[in-house]
C-alpha cells in the first residue's frame, strides 16, 4: 500500500511540476475578480526568462519596502511572452495577443495598468517609447504617473516609498 501511495504522490507532483502555465485570459479573469472584490487596479507586466530587466522588475516588486505598498492598490500579474525555443513552454497561452492589444512593443519588460473590469488605464509607453524597467529619472517619473492614473487614491507616502526604492542612491 505504501508503494502505491508513493507512486501516486510522485505522479501528482510530476503533473504539477510539468503543468502548462495558465492561459492569459484565465489569469486576467482571476485578477479582475480579486481587483473588484478588493477595490484595486491590476498591474500586468510582461516578461521572459531571458530578460535581465524583467528579472529586475520581479525583484523590485518583491522588495519588502515595495511589495506591501504596491499590493495595497494593485493586483500584480505577470504574463510570460517571447520566450526562446528552449523555454517556449513557460509562456502563458494568449499573452502575446494581450501584449499587442495593449499596444505592447517588441521589447520587455512591458507594463499595463488596468481597472478592475480589465480595461486599459495606462501602459508603460511614454511618448511612444516603452520605459521597460524604470531606471532613469524620466522613466521613474512616468512609472509614478502611471500608478497615480491607475490608483488615484494612492497616498503620497506610498508613492514616495516606491519612488525611493527605484531611485539609486546619489554618489558622493
Amino acid at each position: 500500500m505504501k508503494t502505491i501511495n508513493l507512486i501516486a504522490l510522485f505522479f501528482l507532483a510530476a503533473g504539477t511540476l510539468f503543468a502548462s502555465p495558465p492561459a492569459a485570459e484565465q489569469v486576467i479573469t482571476e485578477a479582475k475578480s480579486k481587483a473588484a472584490a478588493e477595490h484595486k487596479a491590476i498591474f500586468v507586466h510582461f516578461g521572459a526568462s531571458w530578460c535581465g530587466w524583467c528579472k529586475k522588475l520581479d525583484a523590485f516588486l518583491d522588495r519588502p519596502e515595495v511589495k506591501p505598498a504596491f499590493e495595497k492598490y494593485f493586483v500584480p500579474v505577470k504574463l510570460v511572452v517571447q520566450e526562446n525555443d528552449k523555454n517556449k513552454a513557460l509562456e502563458n497561452p494568449g499573452a502575446e495577443e494581450l501584449l499587442k492589444a495593449w499596444d505592447g512593443p517588441a521589447g520587455l519588460p512591458y507594463s499595463a495598468f488596468l481597472d478592475a473590469r480589465g480595461s486599459l488605464v495606462v501602459n508603460s509607453k511614454n511618448n511612444g517609447e516603452n520605459i521597460g524597467f524604470p531606471a532613469q529619472p524620466s522613466e521613474i517619473e512616468w512609472f509614478i504617473q502611471m500608478m497615480k492614473k491607475a490608483a488615484p487614491n494612492i497616498t503620497d507616502a506610498d508613492l514616495k516609498a516606491i519612488q525611493s526604492a527605484l531611485t539609486p542612491p546619489k554618489k558622493t
